[in-house]
């Protein structure tokens, strides 16, 4: 009799009270072995670290390279692959030390595993010419790894098993059932409390914990040999796990200043996106960037605002009610606020995070000029989006004196909302008289949709009859093609458009649109933007002057050899973006 039949044979004896009462409920066939039921346990520990595994790589990369959807598929595509491969190439191997096998498979998993992300963040800073090297080579590897955990466990169960049947239906339920809830943890949890570079020494902690524990329950029975050298191994694995959790922090801060030429001086991972702030001591410049995209530059962030703000504002009749739908930096809400005719702005930002950020460290209050200052926080549900409570109105001392009292002046009442967009705009029921649209650049699938023309036909319901909209449209010399499709589909939803741009040293030639409906003639808008000589208010940068030339393009600079517009099933924005843009040096 083989060892794994003695040991069975064993386990049935230590538990037949437990199997005798088994068997007044279950049929021969479904009757589980103790065995089964601890195998069992460790897929469903497997299964759900894998999956996430695979989350926290395709995060990492999509970080770091841009373009969620293209890496989500290409890295899970890679890994199902090599899980395929892992599975075809375990029929060579032999049947002896099967469970040595299989703790060595999780121990390589919780070492690459752990350490994936943060090799990822150094060698992209540090490697940037073979980063691809680096990550398809962790790819592969644990996606290999993952391919093997099943059918070892099969091969081991099948001693304790009756039938092909029951062995197939318990693992692979386990598998399906760890996935689902690896997947939960995943959203729920983990990508709400901790940095990926942490998540990563905590899934390898649970491949180590199934390594350890399936080590000490079959060596108690003899079925492993070599235990001093095992529990040796165990002792300087985990050393080395527990280095690299306690340090990935400290590492991914060191890993991630590779990645920017100035020193970082905050960098967070919100529910939604990366955040980072470098300074340059040398020009005392603050930068902000989003998943490492630059957002602006304090040195030249106003030309961008300005342009983005004063120029609709101009143009349009009334400023009563304004909404600004991105903008979390809250310097559009600044330029807004100059406006003494302005009653009503309400803020939109899906990224609560952000927007705390903007609103309370002293960096950016002294960016926006405090913008946040007294406005009145809400968060609403998702679900559906209702105004019937009132705004207070705020009240800001003038530092005036008149008749001896102090002189106190009426400013906007402001609302700050934390929700999508497009949910934003969808059950808005009030009609805004000026818009501005201040979104990154649609470099994904969920930016993408706020430049699709579902988003601008819901934007045209809500705009009043004679309101007007101004849109952060990417640069129409990096990016045209983008630029341009995103003209067309404002056409396409109804608007007219007027296509400026200007320089923008951080970014270089940037544009915008200015969208109204179709009602107001065009030589109506020519005619003001000809009468314009003075702004309202007062402006660092921006002039009529200058807001006149932006609107003057190149020979060819607005013509396209595309005609297509972009859609929520058909994202073309994305496309041209990514492929098709920043390739002219």
């Amino acid at each position: 009799m083989s060892s794994y039949r003695k040991f069975n044979s064993r386990l049935k004896k230590t538990f037949s009270p437990i199997i005798s009462i088994k068997h007044l409920f279950m049929n021969e066939d479904k009757q589980l072995s103790f065995a089964t039921f601890f195998l069992a346990i460790s897929m469903l520990a497997t299964g759900a670290s894998g999956l996430v595994t695979e989350y926290v790589l395709s995060t990492v990369s999509t970080y770091i390279l841009g373009n969620s959807i293209e890496q989500f598929s290409i890295i899970i595509a890679l890994m199902l692959l090599m899980m395929g491969l892992a599975s075809w190439v375990q029929k060579f191997v032999s049947d002896n030390h099967l469970i040595e096998k299989f703790i060595l498979v999780e121990i390589l998993l919780a070492i690459l595993g752990g350490f994936a992300p943060i090799a990822l963040y150094f060698s992209y800073g540090i490697l940037e010419d073979h980063f691809l090297l680096v990550q398809y080579f962790f790819v592969l590897s644990i996606g290999f790894l993952i391919g093997f955990e099943i059918p070892l466990i099969l091969r081991i169960n099948e001693t304790f098993t009756k039938t092909l049947r029951a062995n197939v239906a318990v693992i692979s339920a386990a598998d399906y059932i760890g996935s689902f809830f690896g997947a939960w943890i995943w959203i729920k949890i983990l990508l709400k409390n901790f940095p990926l570079t942490e998540i990563g020494f905590i899934l390898a902690i649970v491949n180590f914990s199934v390594a350890v524990i399936t080590c000490l329950y079959f060596m108690k029975h003899g079925l492993i040999k070599y235990k001093k050298i095992s529990i040796i191994l165990f002792i300087l694995i985990f050393a080395l796990l527990w280095n690299g959790y306690h340090n990935n922090r400290k590492w991914s801060f060191n890993a991630e200043q590779k990645l920017y030429e100035d020193k970082i001086v905050f960098a967070h991972t919100t529910k939604y996106q990366h955040l980072v702030m470098t300074y340059s001591k040398t020009l005392k410049e603050y930068r902000f960037y989003i998943n490492g995209n630059l957002q602006f530059s304090s040195l030249d962030e106003k030309i961008y605002h300005e342009q983005l703000v004063h120029p609709v504002m101009a143009l349009a009749p009334f400023h009563k009610n304004v909404l600004i739908l991105g903008g979390g930096d809250g310097m559009a809400l600044r330029e807004v606020l100059k406006y003494s005719d302005v009653e009503n702005v309400m803020l939109v930002d899906l990224d609560k995070d952000m927007v705390d950020f903007c609103a309370n460290n002293e960096i950016m209050k002294r960016l926006n000029e405090d913008s946040f200052k007294n406005t009145k926080v809400k968060i609403i549900n998702p679900k559906g989006v209702k105004f019937a409570d009132e705004l207070k109105t705020l009240y800001q001392n003038t530092g005036k004196e008149e008749n001896k009292r102090e002189v106190v002046e009426k400013i906007a009442k402001v609302k700050i909302i934390n929700i999508d967009a497009d949910k934003f705009i969808q059950f808005s029921e009030q009609k805004w008289d000026i818009v501005i649209v201040d979104f990154p650049d649609p470099n994904s699938i969920e930016l993408s949709k706020l430049y699709s023309y579902s988003f601008y036909k819901k934007l045209f319901k809500i705009v009043a009859k004679d309101g007007m909209i101004a849109v952060q449209s990417t640069s129409p010399y990096h990016a045209k093609e983008a630029y341009l499709c995103i003209g067309r589909t404002l056409n396409a939803a109804d608007f007219k458009t007027i296509p400026y741009h200007d320089n923008v040293p951080s970014f270089g030639d940037w544009g915008w649109f200015i969208g109204y409906k179709n009602h107001i003639p065009i030589e109506m808008i020519n005619e003001k933007i000809e009468a314009l000589h003075s702004f309202e208010i007062e402006t660092e940068y921006l002039t009529p002057e200058v807001f006149k030339k932006s609107r003057v393009f190149g020979k060819k600079g607005l013509s396209s050899k595309y005609k297509d517009i972009s859609t929520l099933m058909f994202p073309v924005i994305m496309e041209r973006y990514i492929h098709e843009s920043w390739l002219i040096e």
